[in-house]
């Protein structure tokens, strides 16, 4: 087992800077069960590298079940663990409830882990967790001999318990047969009220008009608030509500004495249901840490052994559900760190996002160091660091009497004291709270040891010694939030490689600052300080037009490449269609060719009459037709097949299409003869059959029908079945 060192660094002020508590609270939210929650809230980054790889492996598994077939099942419980405190009391008995409690627990587990046996390739880590836990059905056997589904006692609990509720049955038979006789006498004579009964302390009474309380046999269980009906229990019921009350109490008392049984016969097992409330516990914050990494796009990087972070695309998970909520764009960043660049100055002005890419890699690295998936792009990758130090916000101590600047060099004492080579720390607004001069000067100290101590580490600062510093030093660097040259907008993008600019007198220049005020602003400041801040900005300037440049061209470069795949596949598509096309037609011309070779041997044989010449001639054929074949191998017969059939599924097609259109042209052409106003036949007219071809001359018309001369002979034809030619010429 791997080891790495205590994480004493990772102190509640870490945890504070970087808002793990909010994240921790979201995935608290996402769990199911009360144990799962408070869980949750108290997740901690790992001590030791193998189990931090397999929570973080058990997760990944988790949510790769939410797009496969292979759903894990529900693992929901209700809490028992007052039920086992109670449960290790020697003694001592469960009630009813619990018990049920108990066996759906058992349940839910063995379901589980059934399931994980089962789908093992699937989840193998999540399956190897589930191997220490012990499958039994015993647990459940138990109860259910006495308990049933609805989580009352049966019948068949005990012998005597059989008896006594076999007892109780008659006896209430008896009790509800008295009575009934009671209300149907007393109701006859008039003295029970409109509603006739009630039930008082658990037993049915005679609601009795006051008036007539005294000629009521029975015992006066109490009286309406009114006082004007007397609620009485039936003397010839009072024998028998007293029997089975006894009844009642030694159910009781038997119920007791099977409980106490039952709990002497699942106490043996009490360490097994700790771990299976303890093991669903655990799936449960397993499925809310899944649910979570869903909503963020959160997943596991390459874990490397070589000192390198390196997350691309990475988004902060707190500000990305936020703007998520309000429809609005959250921003991703891309970090770098190696052996070669291990320290990152962040420059620029305030507002353009250097104290969220800050947070971005410190709460990133800690929610990875704690089991959690992170929303970065899957080549990402980063090692394990053995502290986090972070010194970012508000650092000023009412309590300690502390001032802001008293407090963040106690800070830096403690991260002296801490700092090695595997520690990632993160300052914000370094060297801010004293003298500029001064404060700067110790900030590059405190700079250059890190540096030397071989730290990982970025700060954000506006002091230009500390920029110059990271030029300097061969193994940090200078980065800036990109921004907009024209409107001085933020991008929200992290440049490295170069310091920003503060853009003071833009920025002031921008919101209406008179420029008299700001020239006389840049006099009172060293000339020298104002030229590099200015080289600096006019360089930032450079980049964002170069950044726009790029990524115009890279929009571009994109759009051609699709225009250009589109062409190609449409030239590959007309290649083929030619190509079968082409097919289609020497095979037809060669049939062509058969034929007319065989109307050539057939008209010889028909003048000779020599059948030797006509095989000759048809073998001969055979023969030169046979030397053009080539020898086809299966896949080549097969591929052939395959084209021909297409190329003749292309042919049906197309002869479809032609006869479809022939059609509609035909249906078109008949209404529109149809649509044709129709002429007045007359004797002499030209006529012929509707749909037919011959033409006559009418001679005569009788009533509807006419007698049409076809020149050889004359037919006798109904008008409706005539249509108009032309006029008879005179």
């Amino acid at each position: 087992m791997t080891f790495y060192t205590k994480m004493i660094s990772i102190t509640d002020k870490t945890l504070q800077d970087l808002e793990f508590n909010t994240v921790l609270e979201t995935i608290s939210a996402l769990c199911n069960t009360e144990i799962g929650k408070q869980k949750a809230l108290e997740i901690i980054p790992f001590k030791e590298k193998e189990l931090l790889m397999n929570s973080l492996w058990q997760t990944s598994e988790y949510v790769s079940s939410f797009t496969n077939n292979n759903a894990i099942p529900n693992h929901g419980f209700e809490t028992i663990t007052s039920d086992l405190k109670m449960l290790a009391i020697e003694d001592s008995f469960l009630e009813v409830g619990s018990f049920r409690k108990i066996a759906t627990l058992s349940e839910t587990v063995n379901t589980l882990l059934l399931f994980l046996k089962k789908f093992n390739d699937y989840y193998p880590k999540l399956h190897e967790k589930a191997t220490a836990v012990e499958f039994t059905k015993v647990i459940i056997q138990k109860i259910d001999e006495v308990v049933d589904k609805y989580g009352v006692i049966k019948d068949n609990a005990s012998p005597e318990l059989v008896n006594i509720r076999r007892d109780m049955s008659l006896v209430r038979g008896k009790v509800n047969q008295s009575f009934g006789m009671a209300l149907t006498q007393y109701n006859s004579l008039g003295y029970l009220d409109d509603i006739k009964e009630s039930i008082v302390e658990n037993r049915r009474v005679l609601a009795v008009l006051a008036m007539y309380r005294k000629k009521v046999k029975g015992s006066i269980l109490g009286n309406s608030k009114t006082g004007s009906i007397a609620y009485i229990e039936p003397e010839a019921t009072l024998k028998y509500s007293r029997e089975l009350n006894n009844l009642e109490y030694e159910e009781r008392e038997e119920i007791t004495r099977i409980l106490k049984k039952l709990s002497n016969d699942i106490r043996p097992f009490l360490a097994l249901i700790k771990q299976y409330q303890e093991f669903l516990s655990d799936i449960d914050v397993i499925a809310g840490k899944a649910k979570y990494a869903n909503k963020i796009n959160g997943l596991l990087p390459t874990i490397v052994e070589e000192k390198r972070l390196y997350f691309r695309e990475a988004f902060h998970p707190i500000l990305y559900l936020n703007n998520k909520e309000k429809k609005e764009v959250t921003y991703s960043q891309t970090i770098e760190l190696t052996d070669k660049n291990r320290i990152i100055v962040i420059s620029g002005p305030n507002a353009g996002g250097k104290t969220i890419s800050l947070k971005t890699v410190g709460l990133l690295q800690l929610m990875l160091q704690s089991g959690m998936l992170i929303p970065v792009h899957e080549r990402s990758e980063t090692f394990l660091f053995d502290r986090i130090l972070t010194d970012i916000g508000d650092n000023q101590s009412i309590e300690n009497h502390l001032s802001t600047y008293s407090y963040r060099l106690k800070n830096m004492n403690y991260f002296l004291k801490k700092c090695n080579s595997k520690t990632m720390f993160l300052i914000d607004e370094f060297g801010t709270g004293s003298d500029p001069e001064l404060g700067g000067a110790l900030a590059e100290t405190f700079l250059e040891e890190f540096y030397h101590r071989e730290a990982f580490g970025i700060i954000t600062t506006h002091y230009s010694n500390l920029k110059i510093l990271a030029n300097e030093l061969p193994f940090a660097s200078n980065a800036n939030m990109l921004f907009d040259e024209k409107s001085l907008e933020p991008m929200y993008k992290l440049i490295l490689g170069q310091a920003g600019s503060s853009f003071t007198f833009e920025v002031a220049q921008k919101n209406g600052i008179p420029y008299g005020l700001i020239n006389r602003a840049k006099k009172k400041i060293d000339g020298g300080k104002v030229r590099f801040d200015k080289t600096i900005a006019t360089l930032q300037k450079e980049r964002s037009k170069m950044e726009k440049t790029s990524l115009n061209l890279k929009d571009e470069e994109t759009k051609a490449r699709e225009e250009g795949k589109k062409l190609e596949t449409i030239n590959a598509k007309i290649q083929d269609k030619l190509e079968r096309y082409q097919e289609l037609y020497d095979a037809n011309q060669r049939l062509i060719y058969i034929g007319q070779k065989i109307e050539d041997i057939s008209e010889v044989y028909f003048n000779n009459k020599d059948k030797k010449i006509l095989i000759g001639e048809f073998l001969k054929m055979v023969e030169i037709e046979n030397s053009k074949r080539k020898k086809l191998t299966v896949k080549e017969k097969k591929v052939k097949e395959v084209i021909q059939k297409q190329v003749i599924e292309e042919v049906k097609v197309k002869v479809e299409e032609i006869r479809t259109e022939k059609k509609e042209k035909k249906i078109k052409a008949k209404k529109e003869e149809e649509n044709k106003p129709k002429v007045l036949l007359k004797v002499g007219h030209r006529v012929r059959m509707i749909d037919g071809k011959s033409i006559g001359t009418i001679d005569k018309i009788e009533k509807n029908n006419a007698v049409v001369n076809y020149g050889v002979f004359t037919s006798k034809v109904s008008l409706d079945a005539l249509e108009f030619v032309d006029a008879l010429k005179k």
